[in-house]
Parts: structure tokens; C-alpha cells; sequence
């Protein structure tokens, strides 16, 4: 059985290709990438494949059995991008379409869901056999804002006292290996999210704790905090979408207990404190 996996040299895709490679043969697994000479390094074979361009995209697909479909990079563009996937996959015969979508997808308020429910539409929509992974957030996801944090002397923030069941990467793509190589998926649609959870201020006193200095966490409003992101260099725009996420985060969008993506993988998700050791690396 062969098995594609899209975005194969993204930070998710090159974990979720190493996960595979511990379950299935390297000749089963394709990577579906824009740019296949970036993909040398995984070892498995490379096939150019860009979501930007339909009429393009069947070819790549021909042979493939399950189709891992990570989620474009573009926002605003990944109802359209993705669409283009899953009739090219319609085309292709694919027998099964995993999808990373995102925790909550029908009922959060981030601006990231539509995006992804659309997705989950269409796929239910296109008569292919379908496993939806509702990803929650990642850990890493805070990196840059440790080491900000660190220089400035304070965590700042809107998510309040709100709750983030995060997991790390790994974990993610270790659910995905195991869904596109074990039976009894289809048609399931997964929740998946770390099984602690903390608050930013639990955040700020591990920083505090690892690296000895006095880190408080500073929640501030949504306009203040988008404005300070804004300042430091990020486009208007994704500044206040992380702040706004952060409110997502206040209102319990990123918070789940159930604890369904470490029974997947058969183990405890990666604790949050690992995740900023490494970050403090």
C-alpha cells in the first residue's frame, strides 16, 4: 500500500514521514512536495505537487493509496487549495484521505476554523473515505515567544485564565502514522489534544523555573497586546490573529480532557515543560 503524504517537508510533514518509516517499508511512502530537490533528504521518493495548481495535481497522485493531507500554510487560501486536492484525489481513485484540520473546527471561534470546517465539508462531500484529525495546538508554537520573554523580562498575552491542552508535533504526527497504518478510522473525526493542560501563567513560571529569572505573565487586552506584537515586526494582520487566537484560548477553544490523541499513539502526550526545555536550548 502506498501512502502520499502532502507538506512532506514542513515541520510536520518531516515528522510524520519518521513516524511512518518506523511502521511501513520507505518504498510505500511518497512525498508530495513544491519543491521535490528539498525532499532529497527524507529518503523516500518525491513527487512535485502544489496545491496552487489544479491541473497539475493528478498525476502525482497516481499509484497512491491513502493520502495524508496537511493543511496549507495560506491563509485565506486553503478552502480553494485544499479543494483542488480532493478532486485531483477523486481523479486518482485514493482510497482514503487522512486530514489534519484543527481542535474544535465546528464551534471554535478562531479565525482559523472556517477555513478547515469547509475542508471538512468537502471531504464529506466527495464520496472518498475520510479520517479527520482535529489537531489541537502545538507547543512550539510558543517558541518564539519564550525566547521573547526571556529577553524582556515578562510572558505577555490575552488568553486570561484560559485553559491550553497542547501537545507537541511529534505527538501529531505520530497519530497520523498511526491512522494512515492501522484499521478502523474511516470515517471518524478525532479530537485530539495534549493530555495537560495550562494557563499562560503556568507557562511563565516554567520559563521562571528552567531558567531561574522572575518571568510573570502579563495578560493584557486584545488591541494592546496585537499592537506590541505589531511593534516588534510581525504584519498587522497575523498580529491580530495571534491576538485574537489568544482570546479563542480565554473562552476555552484550545482546551480538551479527553485525552483521545495519547490513546491513539498508546502513550502520554509530550509534557509541556519538555517542550520549553527545548526551546530553552
Amino acid at each position: 500500500m502506498k501512502i502520499g503524504i502532502t507538506g512532506a517537508t514542513g515541520q510536520l510533514g518531516r515528522l510524520v514521514v519518521e513516524k511512518l518509516k518506523q511502521k511501513t517499508n520507505s518504498e510505500n511512502l511518497i512525498a508530495l512536495v513544491r519543491s521535490p530537490a528539498k525532499a532529497a533528504d527524507l529518503g523516500i521518493e518525491a513527487r512535485a505537487f502544489d496545491y496552487s495548481k489544479p491541473e497539475t495535481l493528478t498525476a502525482p497522485l497516481q499509484g497512491i493509496d491513502y493520502l495524508l493531507l496537511i493543511s496549507g500554510a495560506e491563509l485565506g487560501k486553503r478552502k480553494t487549495q485544499h479543494e483542488n486536492v480532493i478532486k485531483a484525489a477523486l481523479a486518482a481513485n485514493i482510497k482514503l484521505i487522512v486530514y489534519t484540520s484543527m481542535l474544535y473546527a465546528d464551534t471554535s471561534s478562531l479565525s482559523l476554523a472556517p477555513e478547515h470546517l469547509a475542508t471538512e465539508d468537502l471531504l464529506k462531500a466527495s464520496g472518498i473515505p475520510y479520517t479527520i484529525l482535529r489537531n489541537g495546538w502545538y507547543t512550539e508554537n510558543y517558541q518564539n515567544s519564550i525566547s521573547g520573554a526571556i529577553d524582556a523580562g515578562a510572558f505577555i498575552g490575552s488568553a486570561g485564565e484560559g485553559k491550553i491542552s497542547s501537545a507537541s508535533r511529534e505527538d501529531y504526527a505520530e497519530a497520523a502514522a498511526v491512522v494512515l497504518t492501522s484499521e478502523g478510522h474511516q470515517g471518524k473525526t478525532y479530537e485530539l489534544a495534549g493530555d495537560e493542560s495550562f494557563t499562560l501563567k503556568d507557562l511563565a513560571a516554567e520559563i521562571s523555573r528552567q531558567t531561574g529569572k522572575d518571568i510573570p505573565y502579563n495578560n493584557l487586552p486584545e488591541e494592546e497586546y496585537a499592537g506590541i506584537l505589531k511593534s516588534a515586526g510581525l504584519p498587522e494582520g497575523l498580529a491580530q490573529s495571534i491576538a485574537s487566537w489568544d482570546i479563542g484560548a480565554s473562552k476555552g477553544d484550545l482546551f480538551n480532557d479527553s485525552k483521545v490523541l495519547s490513546k491513539l499513539i498508546g502513550h502520554p502526550t509530550t509534557p509541556f515543560n519538555d517542550t520549553v526545555k527545548k526551546a530553552l536550548l
